[in-house]
């Protein structure tokens, strides 16, 4: 997994509230569990004027002109601004692995849903809750300023504006640390592999029956 430090991205605004899963990616592209290459599928409905389906060449299908991430304001962003409950529904890990395919490192909100926000962080994407009225004055930001950037530093858990303004928010020290380092459950297993090592190697000589074999 990519760590996740700092981060001076370009912003691009999802004014929405309750966006589920099934909105981030569509049920239909969920066959593949490689984690990549779901990114033109990313928010599927509302970015293409015709039905999609696995396979299509997306490069080649009609856009939504007034859909947000097709205005090229905000083409390159790498941070989402949205509203509260984002990632409800369904807990498919999916959807994670289409914002970061799609190229988002942060997101940020008032609220998420709880499964949505554990799977982010496993997949390298800082889900950032910031109170809604900030979020509100970011969103005003934003409308009124092309190219608006934020600043965002998960060591300081803080998101400062261009016009300096810093907006602190709260992690848990574990989910940090996880991120700060890029360890996924699976690096943070391999943290352990001398001792995995040596638990399989006393339990074959105390239990040998269940590697095949019996003790002579």
């Amino acid at each position: 997994m990519q760590a996740f430090c700092k981060l001076n991205g370009l912003v691009a605004p999802l004014d929405r509230s309750n966006i589920d899963t099934d909105a981030i990616i569509p049920k239909q592209f969920l066959k593949s569990i490689k984690r990549t290459g779901f990114g033109p599928n990313l928010f599927d409905e509302w970015r293409y004027l015709d039905h999609g389906e696995i396979g299509m060449d997306c490069s080649k299908r009609p856009l939504n002109p007034a859909f947000v991430l097709n205005q090229p304001r905000y083409q390159g962003a790498q941070i989402l601004l949205t509203r509260e409950n984002f990632g409800c529904g369904s807990s498919r890990e999916h959807a994670p692995w289409a914002l970061l395919d799609f190229g988002f490192r942060v997101v940020i909100a008032p609220s998420f849903a709880d499964i949505f926000a554990n799977n982010c962080f496993k997949n390298g994407i800082l889900p950032v809750v910031l109170p809604a009225e900030d979020v509100a004055r970011l969103f005003a930001e934003v409308a009124a300023t092309p190219g608006y950037r934020l600043h965002v530093d998960l060591e300081k858990q803080q998101v400062t504006t261009p016009g300096g303004e810093v907006f602190r928010f709260a992690v848990d020290a574990f989910s940090k640390k996880c991120l700060l380092q890029g360890l996924d459950d699976i690096s943070l297993t391999l943290e352990h592999v001398d001792e995995i090592k040596a638990f399989e190697a006393r339990r074959k000589l105390e239990e040998p029956w269940l590697f095949g074999s019996s003790r002579r």
